[in-house]
């Protein structure tokens, strides 16, 4: 029988006049893995808090097994900023001590890329101090993580870590014995590292078995029960629901909750995007061209991050952009961006980019605009305006779309300067939209937001009509509002992913294997040859490439000679069009693995 570690009672807790928890009563078993979610401001943190004793409870009473070892990571680490992070990390253990320690390997490989710590100055001598808030972030998780304490409780272990580092500790946590409670809004890691999980709202917890996959579809059938047939129609959980069995095989793979049940209950759900109407809209508001680009290199000081980058965003791309932190992606969308502003004047290093004139870009970049802190929540959205056109036929008032955004009717009278860093962010993305934009650039727009908010703000881009490049470390976010995924992979070169994150993870560890030193037999071998095995192989594999190309030929050749056909049928065209340039991306791929293998075989 498992064993209590913490048990909850009966625990209140109030802030001013604002009960974030009432008489709740929970308890932490040995081997559970619970996820924590709810609104921002809801009392996650605090609830997590209480459990690790670092917060008392105004009532009720928490209690921790003799002897339990717990590790904590907060939302601010209590790293000395004298030490070095060898002192923090790994103790007073020798090097060849704990080098022989795989779990310590594994720890460091895993959150900072290597035993030597690459990107900092002096690997694991270098001093914490001077380091950023994200690095100082993987020190504190990195200490924990090898402590190996019996539990391990973690406020959005996710933030300021990447795909990779995100995966990694996936699948780390799930490896470990230790128990876990985990507050994140990354749905993809929930999904992948929790069996429970305990959603807090007004006060109370409500627990749910499973993951994040079946905590949505408990709770849309918990609200389905509650509703009306047409409140039911328009539920959220049920259109997340409905993606979450229809889309990425990922997705549909859990057996744990009842799958009859959640097909029944998204039987009347329509997929989130009707794609060909959107095409139509965004041709109809951007014309032809959005961003061209042409041989264009993008610089950073010295740095070049991309070079004789030849590109087109069309209208009604959605475009996720995922890679290697320093990669240059955020470069990128900063160069089409003054481009923009400057009506095609200021151009990268090299290359041109060309720019559609009706273009109207709204950028959410990772920092904060300040905003007036005098004004209200709802005064700082109508100074930009009244109404907005959301496309579809959809407009909302400012008031409306606050409502969306999780500012409710007294929140909306609340001033500016009062709100926290997720809901300042919230608001700083709620006036991008009432300014009626055309082409979206979001960078990293899931920090700070709370997984109800980031559920309304995919349910509003599912119908908008427009261009959408996103950059973020969110798995989830990214395969939920994104068609395409294109990936900077650190040789100053972008490149499209068919099969998205998940081919972008497996190019990733191939990068890493290959950069690594080779084993002494192999070094024996001349430079430039390959073993007959690897070039049989590779021989194999360049065959199956050459007859996908030219199917991919075959295919191009006949749908150019069906958009000629079909010149005056707007949607048709637009689904063609859309098929053609996906055909074009992949063929791109493959005549670059061509190359790679044809070296190989030699």
């Amino acid at each position: 029988m498992a064993v209590n570690l913490v048990n909850v009672e009966a625990v209140s807790k109030v802030y001013g006049t604002r009960a974030l928890l009432d008489g709740v009563s929970l308890g932490v078993s040995e081997g559970d893995r619970i996820g924590v979610v709810g609104r921002n401001g809801d009392g996650k943190t605090t609830l997590i808090r209480m459990l690790a004793q670092l917060e008392e409870a105004d009532t009720g009473r928490v209690t921790h097994v003799g002897g339990l070892r717990l590790g904590v990571l907060t939302q601010h680490d209590s790293l000395d900023p004298k030490a070095t992070v060898r002192h923090e990390v790994i103790g007073d253990l020798a090097d060849h001590e704990w080098a022989g320690n795989a779990k310590i390997r594994d720890v460091l490989t895993g959150l900072f890329g290597g035993l030597d710590l690459p990107g900092f100055e002096s690997g694991l001598d270098t001093v914490i101090g001077p380091l950023s808030g994200g690095e100082r972030r993987r020190i504190a998780l990195a200490k924990i993580l090898i402590a190996d304490p019996d539990l391990i409780i973690l406020d959005e272990p996710t933030n300021h870590l990447d795909v990779e580092g995100i995966a990694w500790l996936a699948a780390h946590l799930q490896a470990r014995r230790s128990a876990l409670v985990c507050v994140t809004h990354d749905r993809w890691f929930l999904d992948q590292v929790c069996t429970r999980m305990w959603d807090v709202q007004r006060g109370d917890v409500y627990e749910y078995e499973g993951g994040y996959s079946d905590y949505v579809f408990a709770r849309a059938e918990r609200e389905r029960i509650a509703a009306t047939e047409e409140a039911k129609r328009q539920n959220l959980m049920r259109k997340e629901l409905a993606w979450l069995r229809r889309g990425a095989p990922a997705r549909t793979s859990k057996p744990r909750y009842r799958i009859e049940a959640a097909n029944e209950l998204i039987a009347d759900v329509p997929p989130p995007r009707d794609t060909s109407e959107l095409m139509k809209f965004a041709n109809a508001r951007l014309g032809k061209t959005v961003f061209d680009l042409e041989d264009v290199t993008v610089q950073a000081g010295p740095k070049v991050l991309l070079k004789h980058l030849t590109w087109q965003l069309g209208p009604g791309d959605r475009i996720g952009l995922v890679g290697v932190n320093g990669a240059g992606k955020t470069s990128l969308l900063r160069a089409l961006a003054e481009a923009q502003r400057t009506g095609g004047e200021a151009q990268p290093a090299g290359g041109q980019i060309k720019v559609g004139k009706t273009v109207r870009l709204a950028y959410l970049s990772q920092d904060v605009t300040e905003l007036p802190a005098e004004l209200r929540v709802l005064e700082a959205v109508q100074q930009i305006r009244d109404r907005v056109d959301l496309g579809k036929g959809r407009e909302m008032t400012a008031g409306q779309l606050c409502e969306q955004f999780g500012f409710g009717k007294e929140k909306q009278w609340t001033p500016v300067g009062d709100l926290s860093g997720g809901e300042r962010r919230r608001l700083q993305l709620l006036r991008l939209l009432m300014d009626e934009p055309n082409v979206l650039f979001l960078d990293e727009p899931t920090n700070d937001l709370d997984i109800e908010t980031l559920t309304q703000l995919e349910d509003l881009l599912d119908g908008w009509p427009g261009s959408m490049v996103v950059i973020s470390h969110d798995r989830f976010f990214i395969e939920r509002t994104t068609d395409r995924v294109w990936a900077l992979l650190g040789d100053a070169a972008l490149r499209m992913l068919p099969r998205g994150i998940d081919e972008y993870l497996e190019r990733r560890k191939r990068m890493i294997e290959e950069a690594a030193p080779a084993p002494a037999q192999a070094a024996a071998r001349p430079a430039g040859t390959a073993s007959s095995a690897d070039s049989r192989a590779a021989k194999k594999e360049l065959q199956r490439i050459e007859r996908q190309l030219n199917k991919i030929s075959d295919r191009e050749t006949s749908l150019h000679a069906q958009i000629a056909d079909n010149a005056t049928d707007f949607e048709k065209v637009a689904k063609l069009d859309a098929e053609l340039r996906g055909l074009i991306g992949e063929r791109d791929e493959l005549e670059m693995r061509w190359l790679e293998l044809a070296e190989e075989a030699q």
